[in-house]
Formats: C-alpha cells, sequence, structure tokens
C-alpha cells in the first residue's frame, strides 16, 4: 500500500508542477493582454473588447491552479489556534476533518464548475468570439485538483500538522 502511495504522490507532484506552470503562464499572459489594453486604448485610440474577458479567465485559471497547488503545500487559509494547543491524538482528527472539508469543497467547484460550463457553452462571451462557459473551466479544473490533493494530504501525512499552524 506505501508503494501505490508513493508513486500516486509522485504523479501529483507532476500534475502540481503541470498546475504552477500553467497559473504562471496565465499570469503572464494577463499582463500581456492589459498591457496591449492599455497600448490599444491610449496608443492607438481603439480599445479592443475582447481583453477584458480574456484577462478574466486568465485570472480565474491563475488563481484556481494556484489555489490548488496551495492545497497541496498546505499554505491555504486555516485556523490553526485549536489545532495548535489540541493534544496529538485530538490534533490528528481535527486535521483529518479539514482535509475532508477540502475535498468536499473541491468536489463542489469541480461538479458546479462542470455545469456551468456545460450550461455556458453554447453562449458566446461579451466581446470575445469564445464560449461564455470557458469561464468555468478553470474553477472545475481546479476543484478536481483540491480534491486531489487533499486527499493526498489524507493519505500522505493524515496526522501531520500543516506548515501554517507550527
Amino acid at each position: 500500500m506505501a508503494r501505490q502511495i508513493a508513486l500516486l504522490s509522485a504523479g501529483l507532484a507532476r500534475l502540481a508542477q503541470c498546475a504552477i506552470a500553467i497559473a504562471c503562464v496565465a499570469l503572464i499572459a494577463m499582463t500581456l493582454v492589459e498591457g496591449w489594453q492599455v497600448f490599444a486604448r491610449y496608443v492607438l485610440n481603439d480599445s479592443p473588447s475582447w481583453t477584458e474577458p480574456v484577462a478574466l479567465l486568465l485570472m480565474s485559471a491563475a488563481m484556481m491552479f494556484g489555489a490548488a497547488v496551495g492545497v497541496r503545500n498546505e499554505a491555504h487559509f486555516g485556523f490553526f489556534l485549536l489545532v495548535h494547543v489540541a493534544t496529538p491524538p485530538v490534533r490528528a482528527i481535527l486535521v483529518s476533518i479539514a482535509r475532508l472539508i477540502i475535498i468536499a469543497i473541491g468536489l463542489l467547484l469541480a461538479y458546479w464548475g462542470g455545469v456551468l460550463l456545460m450550461d455556458g457553452w453554447d453562449v458566446r462571451m461579451a466581446g470575445a468570439p469564445l464560449p461564455q462557459g470557458l469561464y468555468f473551466l478553470p474553477i472545475c479544473a481546479g476543484g478536481v485538483l483540491i480534491a486531489l490533493f487533499a486527499f493526498e494530504r489524507l493519505l500522505v501525512a493524515p496526522a501531520a500538522v500543516p506548515r501554517g499552524e507550527h
């Protein structure tokens, strides 16, 4: 069983690297899109309509993929006082409950992101020739990654105290 968990963890480490790469590319692309918006508006006096929806899509991708990796690295927001003062057995239970809640939140994001993605796929974005449902793709994918990474933390280190609690 330990070998399978180690293989899963190695695969998810690669997936986390890909998620960080996607978030970085999205941030760089968002900077370029906004730079073009400013240049076109103030130098060319012709503001393109596609820059705002594309920038919002890129921001959503950077946020969701970055948040998922934050869950894997346990660098996310949390209330750590109770966990910090708890005895080790109670701490293990509290940490496990927190990870189960994170899994549930990730699955909800994935499910509703997928529902909204499919529901808005036939509608065009205002200002850009892209499907409106594309806005929800990062939410769906990020939710899947959040759930996967939290599940990995539950398997790999069920009683370990997350970094923010030290």
